[in-house]
């Protein structure tokens, strides 16, 4: 039987890249998705899932607003009396420019959707499931949250706040099996990663994006995808307050050049 037969899923972010591609994922295995994005592009998610003969939904919302998350949660409830997984993935990057150029009105939009986002998440969440006898909730991370130069500032001190985000609030679920993980992706290609692709593809070097990883290569959203199902599945059931790090091994080691072939 599909891991996911009769159980509910919200994924925000939901209506591209990594949301949509684990949305479809979660479908596949039985699951009755959520997908939920500030965009209309969620419908388009929910209306493949269910071309492919799956159960989904799109929801249009914000995931930083807290009556948007709320409502989200509380129209799954209503739909099927069950809320099993909330993958909180919606995300922005907010370009790569530097501490002296960023604004605080910048920093003040990328942590209200990247880490007050997971937090609304995981606080509509998290008693649902709790009275129900548990559930998974998973934040997207990035390696920009480990080490520097993976993102601007504001987005690499956002990331590194779901990595602490998620320890707090498993130890504060502790008794309810409510687990609570984060996954760390390193480049991958999506539509927030696509001016680093689009670049690369104007110089000819698409082949070396990814090259300092120990695969020398890049990642696609269903390798981000796939984990977290894992995560959200039976088989991660002693896996709670971590952080996954899903990079092609970049974080591994520091700085090397790579040797010459």
């Amino acid at each position: 039987m599909a891991r996911f037969e009769g159980k509910t899923v919200i994924v925000t972010g939901g209506g591209s890249g990594i949301g949509r591609a684990t949305s479809r994922l979660f479908a596949a295995e039985g699951a009755h998705v959520f997908a939920a994005d500030i965009t209309d592009a969620a419908s388009e998610t929910a209306a493949m899932i269910r071309s492919d003969g799956g159960k989904a939904e799109g929801v249009k919302m914000n995931a930083a607003e807290p009556a948007d998350v709320k409502a989200l949660v509380d129209r799954a409830l209503a739909a099927t009396g069950r809320l099993d997984v909330f993958y909180a993935n919606a995300g922005v990057s907010g370009g790569f420019a530097g501490i002296f150029e960023q604004t605080a009105d910048d920093w003040r939009h990328i942590l209200n959707v990247n880490l007050i986002g997971p937090f609304l998440a995981i606080q509509a969440a998290a008693p649902e499931m709790a009275k129900r006898g548990g559930g998974a909730i998973i934040c997207t991370a990035s390696v920009a949250g480990i080490r520097s130069g993976a993102g601007g500032p504001a987005y690499s001190a956002s990331k590194a706040g779901v990595i602490n985000l998620v320890t707090v609030a498993a130890q504060q679920l502790a008794g309810t099996n409510v687990r609570v993980n984060a996954i760390c992706p390193g480049i991958i290609e999506t539509g927030m990663t696509k001016p680093i692709f689009d670049r690369a593809a104007e110089r000819g070097t698409t082949d070396k994006i990814g090259q300092l990883n120990p695969l020398r290569r890049y990642g696609v959203p269903e390798e981000i995808g796939r984990v977290a199902l894992f995560l959200a599945s039976d088989e991660a059931s002693y896996v709670n307050g971590h952080a996954v790090v899903v990079d092609g091994g970049l974080t591994s080691s520091m700085p090397v050049v790579p040797p010459k072939k």
